[in-house]
């Protein structure tokens, strides 16, 4: 069985929109019907972009760990097309593999500004049009967000941030904007297949793009605050 969602005349912001979760995001909206507002500091022309162009979707070039460029893109996403109905914090990025001590404090800067402060941004200056269409938001944090581990702390505490940030969203918005979370662990990327060995059990981007598309479905009506698990068996 398959579900199938209709997002016409609905206007959805994916951050982060040319990377590999992000494009996947961007065209599975696209895809329902939904008018997109990609967002990523990448050039959607560049040669680093996995998102491809297409009519329904419009490209907004920013930094979104810079509040002034987030403020003035949502206002020109507003003025463009005159509403915000999702706004999907798909932003981020993953290093790893240093104990605390031997972290330097410009990849904890790096992680919470990649991870967690484009989150906070990008939902702050969405809210006010998100409230006004009963919208709502759905973020990435990470299996492993829920415990802390060697090696990776810094990112897992980001990844724990967005889950806590969702949650909080979530109840200062109570009956206007729903805010949920996915959970991934290991996703099927290109650049994890370049660092990792690759697993059948790696979930691939474009089906957790389809419990995102759930998440801001009226069929997750009265889903709002929750983390949600996105790993399968991996």
């Amino acid at each position: 069985m398959s579900a199938q969602f209709d997002f016409t005349d609905r206007v959805a912001v994916v951050t982060g929109s040319n990377g590999a979760l992000g494009s996947a995001v961007a065209t599975a909206f696209a895809d329902a019907g939904a008018t997109v507002a990609a967002c990523d500091i990448v050039d959607i022309e560049g040669d680093d972009s996995l998102l491809e162009p297409r009519d329904s979707i419009r490209f907004y070039q920013g930094d979104f760990t810079d509040e002034a460029d987030v403020r003035e893109t949502m206002a020109h996403i507003v003025a463009d097309h005159g509403r915000i109905d999702y706004l999907l914090n798909i932003a981020g990025t993953w290093r790893g593999g240093d104990p605390i001590e031997d972290t330097d404090v410009s990849q904890f800067d790096m992680l919470f500004a990649v991870n967690l402060k484009t989150m906070f941004l990008a939902s702050k200056h969405a809210l006010p049009a998100l409230g006004e269409t009963e919208g709502a938001i759905v973020s990435v944090s990470a299996r492993s967000g829920l415990e802390g581990g060697s090696g990776d702390g810094i990112y897992r505490s980001t990844k724990a941030g967005v889950r806590i940030l969702t949650e909080t969203i979530a109840e200062e918005n109570l009956g206007t904007v729903r805010a949920n979370c996915v959970m991934p662990s290991v996703l099927d990327t290109p650049m994890n297949r370049e660092m990792m060995t690759p697993s059948d059990e790696w979930v691939s981007p474009a089906e957790v793009a389809r419990v995102m598309l759930f998440l801001c479905s009226d069929a997750a009506s009265v889903t709002s605050g929750a983390a949600v698990p996105v790993y399968g068996e991996a």
